[in-house]
Formats: structure tokens, sequence, C-alpha cells
């Protein structure tokens, strides 16, 4: 996962704090050395790095902090805050231009950053959003370039225009907005060239389109997992074309975190959006804020309720939360929960959003979360064993209809009566959680009403 080692060199620092009371000058320098290595060795910009600790140690040995209660917890709070600052303080959507009018997005970065795959992702992203994009081949070097951005629009059922690879990119982008505007369409996503290395060509190639084309936002994509080598391309990107931000991949590979800390600090430009793996809703908006709590072991309980959100209408957490007042929650309603939870980026994925994972909480490497997806499937081959009136009534599961569910969905009869003891379990326990749960949550609508077990 993002951040693994960062993180967790990081919790370890700010837990021996805590161990310690009271704090003295001393203590927070040697703890500032510490996260200093750390944030080195995570491929962190040295002059980001310098600035960063400069910041935190004038901040962290004052005597508000030093004479506190608390001081650990003052110290991380006030490492969260800086780290929140150096990735922008504040979340930047790309503006778009409203009503009809089209606005033009230009996607630029070196090839195998993941800059065709994520055009795509990024037009999935405005189409739920009510708008209607139309994805542009402009990768005129590459025919597979093509066809891939052709099978993901696809994918996330937003318009393709392309002209083959006989037309300069300049030409097939005038060619694309006036297929736009015949069609209505109000964002015009152009996937450009790639190469393996920064060249002239390349750059007078996308100068050349946005000199002669209205483009409102050039966007660089860039691979994470490059580190320090991801900057200097932001920088130099910049420094030719004046990008208007970033866009982060491969978030979710053994990455370590160096250009999601450096990019904003390097080149003024705010990360957008960053990738979290191969589907094509595996991105999310850019919180600096919350990445720092995910940093630091917090948690991101915000970007966890959006995902539920996104799985849940609020007419269906209506209707759960009623079947789970009434007592009338069964293997239908549970099948379903397993399903959102996959849809939500799975096991691993929601606990690592959880608060308590990190610093003086649970480490996830001793947690087995294999073992946690393995359950998941085997919960969803037993109810999928089971006949539709089995499913609707739990209760009426005697030993004979068991015996046939575990032959059917082979497994053993003691873990078929294991995932119905634990049903039951998690049925009685949402009925007692039911008002705790059924509060609102961010955007005054989604009720998270499940705990589900394993």
């Amino acid at each position: 996962m993002a951040f693994d080692s960062l993180s967790e060199k990081l919790q370890n620092v700010f837990r021996n704090l805590r161990n310690k009371g009271r704090l003295t000058e001393d203590d927070v320098k040697a703890a500032m050395r510490e996260v200093k290595m750390a944030l080195l060795e995570a491929d962190v910009n040295f002059k980001v790095v310098k600035t960063f600790i400069s910041s935190v140690q004038e901040r962290a040995v004052g005597q508000d902090v030093l004479k506190s209660l608390t001081p650990g917890q003052m110290v991380i709070k006030i490492v969260n805050e800086e780290l929140t600052r150096l990735m922008g303080d504040e979340t930047t959507e790309i503006a778009l231009k409203p009503g009809n009018e089209i606005t033009t997005i230009m996607m630029c970065g070196l090839q195998g950053a993941g800059k065709t795959t994520m055009a795509a992702k990024l037009a999935g992203k405005f189409k739920s959003k009510g708008r209607k994009p139309l994805l542009v081949a402009c990768d005129i070097y590459r025919p597979a370039a093509i066809e891939q951005l052709r099978i993901n629009a696809g994918k996330v059922g937003v318009d393709f225009f392309q002209m083959g690879t006989d037309h300069a990119p300049v030409d097939i982008v005038k060619a694309a907005i006036e297929h736009a505007k015949s069609n209505n369409e109000n964002v015009v996503i152009i996937d450009t060239a790639g190469r393996l290395h920064i060249d002239e060509e390349m750059m007078e190639e996308l100068i050349t389109v946005k000199e002669n084309v209205g483009i409102d936002h050039t966007i660089l994509t860039v691979d994470s997992m490059t580190g320090q080598d991801a900057v200097n391309v932001a920088e130099t990107f910049n420094a030719k074309l004046e990008i208007t931000g970033v866009i982060l991949t491969k978030l979710d590979g053994d990455t370590r975190g160096g250009a999601a800390l450096s990019i904003k600090f390097v080149t003024g430009k705010p990360i957008f959006y960053i990738g979290t793996g191969e589907k094509m809703d595996d991105v999310e908006q850019f919180y600096p804020d919350r990445m720092a709590s995910r940093i630091l072991g917090m948690g991101d309980i915000l970007t966890l309720i959006d995902k539920a959100e996104a799985n849940y209408n609020e007419e269906q957490a209506r209707e759960l939360e009623k079947k789970i007042r009434k007592a009338e929650f069964d293997f239908n309603d549970y099948l379903e929960q397993i399903k959102n939870m996959r849809n939500m980026g799975g096991l691993g994925k929601i606990m690592e959003m959880l608060p308590g994972m990190g610093i003086g909480g649970m480490n996830l490497k001793n947690v087995d979360l294999a073992a946690g997806e393995d359950g998941m499937r085997q919960m969803e081959t037993i109810i999928n064993s089971m006949t539709k009136e089995e499913r609707a009534n739990p209760d009426i599961l005697n030993p004979s209809r068991k015996n046939r569910i575990a032959k059917g969905a082979g497994v053993d009869i003691a873990d078929v009566n294991r995932m119905v003891k634990q049903f039951g379990e998690t049925r009685k326990m949402m009925k007692q959680m039911s008002g705790m749960f059924g509060g609102k949550g961010k955007k005054g609508k989604f009720k998270m009403p499940f705990n589900m077990k394993f």
C-alpha cells in the first residue's frame, strides 16, 4: 500500500514521543532528525525536507507545546498541519466551464505513467458529475495507445474520437472540437503522445497544440513510483508548458511517497487526482489534509464515506436501515454488503482508511487481510448456494439444508455453521447499533448501517 514504509517510520517516531510524556527541546530535535531521515528515504526533495523540518521544529519547541499536558500529541498535530500545507492546504478541482461550453483538457506525461488510462478515468469522473466528455486519441506514434483509449472509452461509456496516425495532433484536436460541438459534448480530453524521456520534439508538439487550440487545462500525469524523478519531470513540463496541475498514478503500488509530498512545493501546481488501482473507478480526488492523515496512520474516514456514498443511494440506505430496525435483514442484504465492500476497494483499502490503524493503534501488517478477503469470497459462495427462500428466510436453515448448502459450495458444514452464526451476531449487533449508525454522514445523506465481522 502507498506510503507503507514512510508511515511506519513516522508512526514509530511519534509513538516514542507519546510514550515520553513531558518533552524537552532535545527530544523534539531528536525526533525531527528521525523524521528528516524517513522523508529523505521516501525520496522527498531535499529542499522540501529542509523547509518542512524547519517549520515543524520552530512550532514544536514553543513553550505552549513543551509545557502542554500532551506535548507528543501536539507535535503530531503540528506535523499533520505542516504535511497538509506542504501538499497544498486546499483541495483543488479542475475548473469546468458552465453549461454546454466546451472545456478542453490536454493530458501529457512520459510513456508508462498511465496517462492514457487516466484520461479515461477522468472522463468517467466527469460523466458521473453530469458532464458529457469526449476522449480524443492524439498519440500518432503508437496505434496500440489509440486502441487502448478506444477500449477504455467504451468501459466508462463516453464518446471516442480518432483520425489514425497520419494527421498532425493539432489537426486532430481541431476536428475533435468540431465533433464535440456537433454532438453537444462539453469536456474534450486529449490524450497526447508520451515518450520514454523528455525531448524537444515532444515538447514542441504539445506547445503547437496549446498555441493553436484553446486549451483550458494542461494536466501532467506522473508515475508516483518514480519518486524524485517524478518531481523533476513535473518541474520540466511546468517550465515548458505552464501546466495547470498534476495527477499522480500508481499510488496503490510500492511507492515511497516522495512525489506526492514534493510536487506542489516544487512546481507550485496542485495535485488534482490520484490513481489508486487498475479499475476505471480507481481514482480519487486529492485531499491534502486526508493524505496527511493517511501518511500519519490516522485513517481517512471522509474518503471512506465518499466511497460508501458512491455505492449507496439515499433510498437504498433508508430501506436497509428499515430492515435492520425490524430485524428483517437477510442473506440477500448480507451479500449486497459484501459486494459493496469489494466495490469500495476491498477489506485492505477500507481498513487503511479507518482511524486507529496507525499511531498507537493496530498495525495493518499484523492483520491477515488475505484471510479476510478469502472469508468474504467463501461467504459469497455459501450464500450463492442457498435457494431464494433460504436467502430471504435465514431462520429456516436446518441441519439438512446446511448440509446441502455445504456440498453445493464445496465447503465443510462447519464453515456454513460459522457463517450462519456470524450472520446472526451481525444482525443482532446491527439492530442494537442502528440508532447509533443512523445519524447523517457527510453531505447529510449517507448512513452506514452495517458492521460485518470476519
